[in-house]
């Protein structure tokens, strides 16, 4: 009879049994659970504690991200929690006691950097705790080794993951696979954008995805949370919310209902001025709602923009891929959205030289683009994944493929998507700084890049712009004269660092320094002042009583 450790675990999640709680299960018994904030002593400003010993929740944490939106979501909650517990997330990674590195496998260069940042850690000695698809899908790679691991589904604990590796130097964390983070648990606010991640995964196998491996089944937040949570985004100051999910498309076929739904109980919560964006979607399960995605892309609160990722449009290789669909369905979806919405924006990635690609093939992909002239295209040069089927099919030749995707990205950058746009008159949302720093970024109805003056009053502001100048990737805006700047957010917005989800005792307590417990303080004091009145009006009333027997008795003798 072989030996239970004959075999090495190739995945976190081969750890789960029949008998281990789903995903929903384990959701829903901890829907009302928040991490308890750490007592603190107040220090005066710029004081750091100075002990001997290690206290969890008194360090310093870097985190740092690689990846989609969904991973961006993921590691604003982390960052959230570890705020919530006590820890200072800092933005200089050389002032940090431990990196929280969040990994992407869906490429061979983010891992590189990846791998990069946990050996550049080591050498600095700093704690390092590693999260996201990487580890999750090959946590027995030997870089890995020795160090914290946290899986991706089960970032609800990484608390208790960071604590334990600033106590214990290289221990090794490797939790089975749980459930989806609470919709009511904190995480940091980044900015006037708010990712919310609603559905965990998609329905799709296809054959070079690791992070299907690393994240497992489709998983939906019921649309009541999803509802609460983006009403608390609003009232914490947010004027853009984006849904992120590997597939928007599937929200909902594991829990019976749909994303048409959800989308429309989200647009009653969206205040005038601000915005919704949704995330990628497969032309599969989209194919389903497209008569409810146009009205619905019409709300004048919902960007009129959409991701639909094609990756070939050879139906060959879209069958090598294991993609579910054909190239025609593509662009049903396409020519259906342009029709019924004018201007929309149809975002897509393609994949240049995945096995088995001919010339012909790469034809077809290349005849795509110059049909529709995509103003966002994701261009990727196939990596072999390890662990996935495409790893093992016939590769074509690495020149080859870096032939097509430089032909592929010529062919992107010689057409001009905004010049036709200059002289328009555009209202904008106003929410982050752009990469250099010298302009503000906004977005237009069509979810397009407008560049505006950097002015203050602007931020997280829709105004009014003349088009001016046109760019490959953005445009550029004259803010008009007297034009009215309109605020959409119903709140102030918090500061960047601060964290989102907490009760308001929570919050001022937090902003104040002090992680204690307010919200449990606060009701014990007022069932404390409760209790003292009562005792008071009790004593009062039996000295009364006392002084009346007194005299009942005096009188008796």
């Amino acid at each position: 009879m072989p030996s239970a450790c004959d075999s090495l675990l190739d995945d976190i999640e081969d750890m789960v049994t029949s008998h281990d709680p789903t995903p929903h299960e384990r959701q829903f018994a901890r829907r009302n659970i928040v991490p308890r904030p750490r007592r603190h002593q107040l220090q005066p400003a710029g004081e750091e504690l100075q002990t001997d010993s290690v206290i969890p929740g008194t360090q310093k944490v870097w985190v740092r991200t690689w990846g989609c939106s969904h991973n961006s979501s993921d590691g604003e909650y982390m960052a959230g929690q570890l705020a919530a517990s006590g820890y200072k997330i800092t933005e200089n990674p050389s002032d940090a006691d431990l990196w929280l590195l969040n990994s992407c496998t869906v490429k061979n260069p983010a891992e590189d950097h990846f791998r990069n940042s946990i050996k550049k850690a080591q050498e600095q000695n700093k704690k390092v705790v590693v999260a996201g698809c990487v580890p999750q899908a090959q946590p027995r790679t030997d870089y890995l080794r020795e160090l914290s691991i946290i899986g991706v589904q089960q970032i609800d604990r990484v608390v208790e993951v960071v604590d334990e590796a600033i106590k214990v130097p290289f221990e090794i964390i490797k939790p089975s696979h749980s459930h989806m983070q609470s919709m009511e648990d904190q995480r940091l606010a980044v900015g006037l954008v708010k990712l919310e991640e609603y559905v965990s995964l998609c329905l799709n196998a296809c054959t070079y995805c690791k992070t299907k491996h690393a994240r497992g089944d489709l998983a939906s937040y019921p649309i009541e949370e999803l509802v609460e949570r983006a009403r608390q985004s609003f009232q914490e100051g947010i004027c853009e919310i984006w849904l992120t999910s590997e597939d928007t498309g599937a929200y909902g076929r594991d829990i019976g209902t749909d994303l048409p739904s959800l989308l429309w109980e989200l647009v009653k919560e969206i205040p005038e001025g601000a915005m919704l964006r949704l995330g990628m979607t497969n032309p599969p399960y989209i194919l389903e709602h497209l008569e409810e995605m146009v009205r619905i892309l019409q709300h004048p609160r919902v960007y009129a923009f959409l991701h639909v990722p094609v990756q070939s449009a050879s139906d060959s290789v879209l069958m090598d891929m294991k993609r579910e669909y054909c190239c025609a369905d593509f662009r049903r979806v396409t020519d259906f959205l342009q029709e019924r919405v004018p201007g929309i924006t149809i975002a897509t990635d393609i994949i240049c030289g995945f096995p088995g690609e001919t010339e012909e093939d790469f034809e077809q992909t290349m005849e795509l683009v110059r049909q529709y002239c995509f103003p966002s295209l994701f261009i990727n040069q196939f990596y072999p994944r390890p662990g996935t089927p495409a790893a093992k099919m016939e590769q074509v030749p690495a020149h080859v493929k870096k032939q097509r995707t430089k032909e592929l990205s010529a062919l992107f950058h010689s057409y001009k998507p905004y010049d036709h746009k200059i002289g328009e008159r555009q209202r904008v949302l106003v929410t982050e700084d752009s990469f250099d720093s010298q302009y503000y970024v906004a977005h237009n109805k069509f979810y397009e890049q407008v560049l505006v003056p950097k002015k203050p009053e602007f931020k997280g502001k829709m105004i009014e712009v003349d088009i001016y100048e046109a760019g490959k990737h953005y445009m550029k805006g004259r803010p008009v004269e007297d034009a009215r700047v309109f605020t959409p957010s119903i709140a102030q917005p918090l500061q960047k660092g601060q964290v989102s989800g907490l009760p308001q005792e929570l919050k001022v307590s937090h902003q104040n320094g002090a992680c204690a417990s307010v919200a449990s303080s606060v009701l014990v004091g007022r069932s404390w002042r409760f209790d003292c009145d009562g005792l008071k009006l009790l004593s009062l009333g039996l000295a009364l009583a006392a002084v009346i027997v007194a005299l009942l008795i005096e009188k008796l003798h």
